[in-house]
């Protein structure tokens, strides 16, 4: 797909990964739809970039809020033919910490967010994909979800977010198998450590040994080389049910 025809759904776009893949399509040319929590920032985002963005404040596993999104967005740019899926949070817990047992809602939340948030977007935005009219290639869209190398390598305290991370990894060939049939592409990005919101509050020193233990290159990864890969995903029709893991041949230690 040409990024000058890409009119996309980014979630979480207003921040870290996903401001960042807005930002690289539309200078590409292209159209974002940015959903996110924060409005200050989705619409800062909007101010900044013009018509080629709109920002609808959503929260990702609420079915209404995303389908009037989705239809904010395919009424303001006359279709949408890709999703980039980056909301998501990270909550840390042990299974057995010194308050106790984690937090069963915690868990769920977890869960909810991050797996579930991302197949309401999928199913949602696949609902609108196969009414395209087929490009050259024969497609009709393209999604694109965001996972974790803690899906392959969770750390201790990472039970709840390897397991939501591990479930789109899991999801990611059956929803492609289904979704090849109407033209719609299906791939998954495992990021390692990248510097995004997250990591804000880590002093330098802090960030600079996280990305030591990256093997090369030794630092945090850059939100724009997530990006990238977006684009890449974008362009090449022969990249379809698979799982790229981004992360600097970094393979996790138990803590």
């Amino acid at each position: 797909m040409d990024l000058q025809e890409c009119r996309a759904v980014v979630t979480g776009g207003a921040s870290g990964l996903g401001e960042a893949t807005a930002r690289s399509i539309v200078a590409k040319g292209g159209k974002v739809a940015v959903l996110d929590l924060s409005g200050e920032r989705g619409l800062a985002l909007r101010k900044e970039l013009g018509e080629s963005v709109i920002f609808a404040s959503t929260d990702v596993t609420d079915e209404e809020k995303v389908t009037a999104a989705i239809n904010q967005a395919v009424e303001e740019f006359g279709s949408i033919n890709t999703v980039v899926n980056c909301a998501g949070i990270g909550v840390a817990g042990k299974l057995l910490g010194k308050k106790g047992v984690h937090d069963l809602g915690l868990f769920s939340k977890v869960i909810s967010v991050n797996l579930i948030g991302t197949f309401n977007v999928i199913r949602l935005a696949a609902e609108q994909m196969m009414q395209n009219d087929e490009n050259e290639q024969g497609e009709r869209g393209v999604i694109i979800n965001t996972a974790s190398v803690a899906a392959f390598e969770g750390q201790i305290g990472q039970a709840a977010y390897s397991a939501s991370k591990g479930g789109v990894v899991g999801m990611t060939l059956p929803i492609a198998r289904e979704l090849a049939a109407y033209g719609i592409r299906v791939m998954t990005i495992a990021p390692g450590l990248f510097h995004t919101p997250m990591f804000d509050t880590l002093p330098e020193e802090a960030k600079v040994s996280l990305g030591k233990m990256v093997p090369f290159p030794s630092r945090l990864g850059y939100p724009e080389e997530y990006a990238k890969l977006v684009q890449s995903i974008i362009e090449n029709p022969m990249l379809n049910g698979e799982i790229i893991r981004l992360d600097g041949a970094i393979r996790m230690q138990p803590r």
